[in-house]
């Protein structure tokens, strides 16, 4: 049975780390290849950076492949469904890769108005500003608006579904047949659901993004990020920019620890989207939250969607509180399990205030146009008992 054929689960578990029979052990686990550079056995003169064969431990620099980074790649790209994946310092560094190798100036950008406060000011400071591309925002809730927003020289479609902190989505299967039509790369960035969830290479995207910061690692003690994809030219492009064009790689240490946060992925999302349910079912119910936004509840206006693409709702939610920004303060304060940080994905739930942290490089125009008010809150549900995270909040509404 080739590795492809297995469920995700064992992928999960196994998959990358039995891949190296020239240094002639089998790990169980991969250990932390720390070296800068290796010993070569010979004078070479026909070999070139191109030709090195990780799988056949054949390794220069950890600049160019490690060992362990090189486990997770083949770990990831098995999880996403895809033939190639690359592992960087952050994940944003895997989006501005993903990017650059799809557009050249001239360029169209084709984007979702919900994305992430720094990829929004990537595409705006970076690639408008500086590298003379294009980008058209647009709402992506509505696929006829993307079709819209279309032109001969779009070369990149880029979407995240669902989004950060409002949970919208877009339909990605209908947004492939769209870039396809123009020839455009249809990049997504699946960091809030993960593969585990969702798996949009196979949907018809072609390149798909993580922060691994998040779910992927779990455990909120590593930055990193990570692509995938089946496309070899595109592959090609983004490996020389990892490698050479911009050196960003993610460390072994980094990568051991997402490689061990991945072994109970499938676990640990399974724990998240039932506490997630049942802690916006209960926050739905309360008269001190205005709205709740997660698309697990049928009154999400794109829940029939979220059903469709994906095999479950993930951990991340957001509510709208009935009080103005002093009382969301009290009802911070008042929290036992949710401490006030950013990020989301690891096994401890976490709160955080879009308008006052993630969200606040953008202007109060801006805010408003998105829907980011000074009551709205984004829960990151972890995987404590239930009855202790409902407890918790139950008794920090109880202060408004």
């Amino acid at each position: 049975m080739n590795d492809s054929d297995y469920q995700f689960e064992t992928l999960a578990v196994t998959h990358g780390e039995r891949q190296r029979p020239a240094e002639g052990v089998e790990d169980v686990a991969v250990p932390v290849h720390l070296a800068s550079t290796f010993a070569v056995p010979e004078i070479d003169p026909d070999a070139s950076l191109e030709s090195l064969d990780p799988d056949a431990g054949e390794y220069l620099y950890s600049r160019l492949s490690n060992p362990t980074r090189n486990a997770l790649e083949h770990r990831i790209a098995a999880l996403c469904g895809g033939d190639h994946a690359l592992a960087f310092a952050s994940g944003t560094a895997a989006i501005v890769t993903a990017i650059s190798a799809a557009v050249q100036p001239g360029d169209h950008i084709v984007a979702f108005d919900d994305l992430y406060g720094g990829t929004k000011s990537m595409l705006s400071d970076l690639f408008e500003d500086r590298l003379n591309v294009s980008v058209s925002l647009v709402d992506a809730r509505d696929t006829d608006t993307v079709a819209a927003a279309m032109r001969e020289e779009t070369s990149l479609v880029w979407m995240e579904t669902p989004t950060n902190p409002l949970l919208r989505l877009c339909d990605i299967e209908a947004i492939a047949a769209i870039a396809d039509e123009y020839g455009a790369t249809f990049g997504v960035d699946n960091t809030f659901v993960g593969p585990h969830f969702q798996r949009p290479l196979e949907l018809g995207a072609d390149v798909v993004v993580h922060s691994t910061t998040k779910y992927l690692n779990g455990h909120s003690d590593s930055i990193g990020g990570a692509l995938a994809t089946n496309d070899e030219a595109y592959a090609e492009e983004m490996t020389f920019l990892q490698r050479v064009g911009m050196g960003n790689m993610l460390a072994p240490f980094d990568a051991y620890l997402t490689l061990r946060g991945l072994k109970t992925l499938p676990l640990r999302m399974e724990k998240h989207a039932s506490n997630a349910q049942a802690v916006a079912e209960f926050l739905a119910d309360h008269p001190a939250v205005e709205a709740v936004h997660y698309p697990g509840l049928e009154s999400h206006p794109q829940h029939d969607l979220a059903s469709r693409q994906m095999s479950g709702y993930g951990g991340v939610l957001s509510i709208e509180l009935d009080t103005d920004l002093d009382g969301v303060a009290r009802f911070v304060a008042a929290l036992e399990h949710f401490p006030l940080a950013v990020s989301l994905g690891g096994v401890e739930s976490l709160i955080e205030h879009p308008a006052s942290m993630t969200h606040s490089p953008l202007s109060q125009e801006e805010r408003d146009m998105l829907g980011i008010t000074d009551s709205l809150l984004r829960l990151s549900v972890g995987v404590e008992h239930e009855a202790d995270l409902l407890s918790d909040l139950s008794d920090a509404l109880d202060v408004i």
